[in-house]
């Protein structure tokens, strides 16, 4: 990828309304585009990153059986009339529509109700049990104030996944082992030392919940670690009872303010016994089927690693989901046959790392060392090469990582091998 030719480039400002950390360097970095407030637009570099951060959930999820799907984003009103989460009263974030028939429509903020009446179609016996499904889908909830960039929105895509199991053992099993896959998610997007397994409310889904919290100055939530345990309490749910129940005591509790990057719910037989999912067990006797779901936002995730890694520069992003692995500079030369040559290296250095499959930029700009400096600082890809009058009299390129201030040259002949090295870390 040649920057020049790059759809959506670095600016220096940022909309005026606009004061999440996230969202600044986001759009000033070319990643995103805001449409409206709480709602946004990814740009190649922004989807990039997204794609990868998709690709890491999905290998999780199919590792623990998952199978991926895509949902509608229309949904039936009756649907959710039987569960009694289609008033506002209930769920107060509805999108709604109306067809030109009459009917009333609802713009998807889940999809609990809907999957389970399908799933009717394919469960009738105790062989067709268990299983999981999941899809990458735009979920659209109607927030009273987007707030904190793309971390609340009112447009975003999620991953969600239903499990469907024969009992509360069976279920529990899973549920465990979709928690074990969330955590390995949140490590190898970058944010494993600071995310919590953590007990909370289980909002309009259920009366409980367990989520996964990042610890952020940025966040919008306030928990109580147990760092020993890797534990937490959202403060919405903390009390006595629960202490108890999670053998704690609130002076061993630290309190720190958090993101919630992910969520599971237990809807029990709930959902199956109000929509009709049944199956007959090996005895003949018809059982309602346990419901769990399991969510993560991947624009909120997004936004949470920009958050927890940038400096005053800029983004700095985890080599597991930077857009690209390496940002290749090539600056300017007074002498012509000097200005070719560093041309020359640069765009052999640029293919030849593509054709090794690792991800490349190359910023072969007519502008300064300074605003091209500036500009991959801004966008916060891991490695650094500059091509340059000084490097080459050297036969050397200057290596530096984002996420160090230090830099060294390296010698053209092994530049590739060091990267390649570098890639396999």
């Amino acid at each position: 990828m040649r920057y020049s030719r790059l759809f959506g480039k670095t600016t220096k400002t940022a909309p005026a309304d606009e004061t999440a950390k996230n969202a600044q360097l986001l759009l000033k970095a070319g990643f995103i585009y805001k449409e409206m407030a709480g709602v946004y637009a990814y740009l190649p570099l922004g989807l990039r990153v997204t794609e990868k951060i998709k690709q890491i959930i999905r290998e999780e999820m199919n590792a623990v059986g998952g199978q991926e799907i895509i949902m509608t984003t229309l949904q039936r009103k009756e649907l959710w009339e039987k569960t009694d989460r289609w008033s506002d009263e209930a769920v107060d974030i509805w999108f709604k529509a109306q067809l030109k028939n009459g009917s009333e429509v609802g713009l998807a903020w889940s999809h609990e109700e809907p999957i389970t009446d399908m799933v009717k179609n394919y469960v009738g016996s105790y062989r067709d049990l268990p299983f999981c499904v999941y899809q990458f889908q735009n979920k659209l909830r109607n927030e009273t104030r987007a707030k904190s960039g793309i971390m609340r929105t009112r447009e975003f895509v999620m991953k969600d996944l239903y499990s469907y199991a024969r009992n509360n053992e069976e279920h529990q099993v899973i549920y465990d082992a979709m928690t074990q896959a969330y955590l390995r998610i949140f490590d190898r997007v970058g944010l494993g030392e600071q995310t919590y397994f953590t007990f909370a409310s289980g909002g309009a889904f259920t009366q409980f919940s367990h989520e996964f919290q990042t610890v952020t100055p940025a966040g919008e939530d306030t928990i109580y670690l147990y760092r020993a345990k890797r534990l937490a309490v959202n403060k919405e749910v903390l009390n006595d009872e629960v202490l108890a129940q999670l053998d704690l005591k609130r002076e061993e509790l630290e309190e720190v303010a958090a993101s919630e990057v992910g969520n599971i719910f237990n809807f029990g037989t709930t959902k199956s016994e109000q929509l009709g999912l049944m199956f007959t067990d090996e005895d003949g006797k018809t059982k309602p089927v346990v419901l769990g779901s399991y969510g993560i936002g991947i624009g909120r995730l997004m936004g949470v690693i920009v958050e927890h890694y940038a400096d005053e520069r800029g983004i700095v992003w985890p080599k597991s989901v930077a857009p690209a692995l390496v940002h290749i500079v090539s600056l300017k030369a007074k002498d012509e046959a000097m200005a070719e040559r560093i041309e020359q290296i640069a765009s052999s250095l640029h293919d030849e790392l593509e054709n090794l499959g690792i991800e490349t930029i190359w910023d072969e700009r007519d502008a300064s060392a300074g605003e091209k400096f500036a500009d991959a600082d801004l966008i916060g890809i891991p490695l650094r090469l500059v091509v340059s009058e000084k490097t080459l009299k050297e036969d050397s390129v200057e290596w530096k990582l984002r996420s160090s201030t230090e830099s060294r040259f390296v010698k053209l002949d092994d530049v590739l091998e060091e990267i390649e090295v570098y890639v396999s870390e």
